[in-house]
């Protein structure tokens, strides 16, 4: 019975789309409950990484309607106790994970995308958390702010220990995806740390702190952030891997191109690359049961000058890097992960890469994985970054000629 209600789409939002009626079918609020409750039982699959199952039956015991507002106070209710826990905590390492615990719920609460003002306040108080949770860190974080555009890019760098002027160390370069953020995509990488190897993460374009929204020229800073990077003494310039998720792995790709000459290597998970971006795929993915809700608003907030859905399909073409001559210029070496069954990224994208560039790239593909390859169980996200991606990082600076 829970099977037949995960894919059970029963709200539809009927939306002008040029001379056309478009159906969005999104999950109405009890679908999003039982989905929701359904990926936390299970290992606590996206986009509910992390979270206790206990927390998560309270919050969605407390939310009855779809009303955004609602959601992010549900979270952030449960939220506050770990925040309280946390400022009396008998020692640092247990207000950490009390943090960390109250992070990941904030952030639950403005999941997909901060589109009301409380889920606004959500995403704030996610910050705050993460935050907070990151000083008992070893090794430590650092917020990095650089100036771009007159606004600034905001990132968090991690250095193993002993990285120096002296003993520069390789670096992973990561962006978040659609309704990741830099965040949780730290958090992900961590465990490269242990290998010798640095961590540098932002958000994505038009996503948590990024200074720009999504446009076709919007790699400009993530280039600016390589920019910072090369020149740290303490960086092996030489030796920096760029990665990223979903609409990140557009941007991976992207800087696979561009930047060739400054990259080791690229990893890119899910990557669109031009069929994904015309408007009769983008209008179907929409309605796609794998996202958890809310797909449109979503999309809609990370792009420069849109605000409908007419005007979303009318952009997204933009996009493309086939239509932006570059998939015949060369590349750095690249890992590609896709799924199968991805009903938001097309396969015939993947296809392409593989035709791509001049040298030869690395695929995984998951024949039973849906979007990054992942399943609800077995390749999880979790296992994925473990077993594929960082193993493939490490060879290829070992390759490089990198020693620990």
């Amino acid at each position: 019975m829970l099977k037949k209600i995960l894919f059970a789409m029963s709200v539809v939002v009927f939306i002008a789309t040029f001379s056309t009626q478009a159906q969005i079918k999104d999950r109405n609020i009890d679908e999003i409950k039982a989905e929701a409750l359904y990926r936390a039982e299970n290992g606590g699959a996206y986009p509910l990484i992390g979270l206790d199952l206990q927390d998560v039956k309270e919050a969605l015991g407390q939310i009855k309607t779809r009303n955004p507002d609602e959601w992010a106070q549900a979270w952030g209710t449960v939220a506050d106790k770990y925040m309280q826990q946390a400022k009396i905590a008998q020692s640092p390492e247990q207000a950490s994970a009390l943090y960390k615990k109250a992070w990941r719920l904030y952030f639950f609460g403005q999941w997909p995308a901060p589109i009301s003002n409380g889920k606004m306040e959500s995403y704030n108080k996610a910050l705050d958390a993460y935050l907070q949770y990151s000083k008992n860190m070893d090794p430590p974080l650092q917020v990095i702010k650089i100036p771009f555009e007159g606004k600034e890019l905001v990132a968090y760098l991690r250095l193993p220990k002993d990285a120096s002027a002296n003993k520069p160390v390789p670096m992973i370069y990561a962006v978040s995806g659609l309704d990741s953020r830099k965040e949780t995509v730290a958090d992900s990488y961590a465990q490269i740390l242990k290998h010798g190897v640095g961590i540098f993460v932002i958000d994505s374009p038009g996503t948590g702190q990024a200074p720009i929204k999504v446009s076709p020229t919007a790699e400009r800073m993530l280039s600016a952030g390589l920019d910072y990077l090369v020149k740290r003494p303490d960086v092996d310039s030489k030796r920096i891997i760029f990665s990223g998720v979903s609409f990140g792995a557009y941007w991976a790709t992207k800087m696979a191109i561009i930047e060739k000459d400054r990259l080791l290597g690229s990893v890119a998970q899910s990557p669109p690359v031009h069929d994904t971006f015309q408007s009769k795929f983008v209008e179907k993915k929409l309605s796609t049961p794998e996202y958890l809700f809310d797909y449109l608003p979503a999309s809609i907030n990370v792009y420069e000058g849109v605000s409908n859905l007419d005007q979303l399909l009318a952009y997204v073409p933009k996009m493309s890097l086939k239509d932006q001559n570059l998939l015949k210029r060369p590349t750095s070496p690249m890992l590609i992960l896709a799924g199968v069954n991805d009903s938001q990224v097309l396969l015939s994208d993947i296809k392409m890469l593989m035709e791509a560039g001049d040298v030869p790239k690395d695929f995984w593909i998951n024949p039973k994985g849906g979007h990054l390859g992942r399943e609800v169980k077995g390749w999880t996200d979790a296992n994925i970054f473990s077993k594929v991606i960082i193993p493939w990082e490490i060879r290829l600076l070992e390759e490089s000629g990198w020693k620990k």
